[in-house]
């Protein structure tokens, strides 16, 4: 049986924004520089928009609705750092505006981003 939280995300897929169906479209399918991403995934309490979990990366599409939520977003952004994930936030009209700079910033973190296995540097190996 599904726990409230996949039944949650499966609506959410359902419900997507404009702004992250579009996103989604060049997410999907290693599209973006070979990275994996999932969208709608439980995390936690939260269900992250697009997730990268290989580099441990949640992006989340805020709409105007979000702008009366800044203190539950920073709180929620918190629970996901602690977690261990980096979280970037950009708004809906970033998104349809600008799609081009967004896809660029998530590719700049995406590189920065720490391999979560990496190899041992010399003199640590056993």
């Amino acid at each position: 049986m599904p726990t409230n939280a996949i039944i949650v995300a499966r609506a959410l897929r359902r419900s997507s924004t404009d702004a992250e169906r579009l996103l989604w479209s060049k997410l999907r399918d290693r599209r973006l520089n070979g990275y994996k991403f999932k969208r709608q995934v439980p995390i936690g309490r939260y269900v992250a928009d697009f997730v990268c979990l290989e580099r441990m990366l949640i992006v989340e599409v805020d709409g105007g609705q979000h702008a009366d939520r800044v203190a539950s977003d920073r709180e929620r952004t918190k629970e996901l750092e602690a977690l261990g994930y980096r979280v970037l936030r950009f708004w809906n009209n970033e998104v349809m505006g600008n799609l081009q700079g967004v896809q660029q910033t998530i590719l700049r973190e995406l590189a920065a981003a720490p391999h979560p296995n990496p190899l041992p540097m010399p003199g640590e190996r056993e």
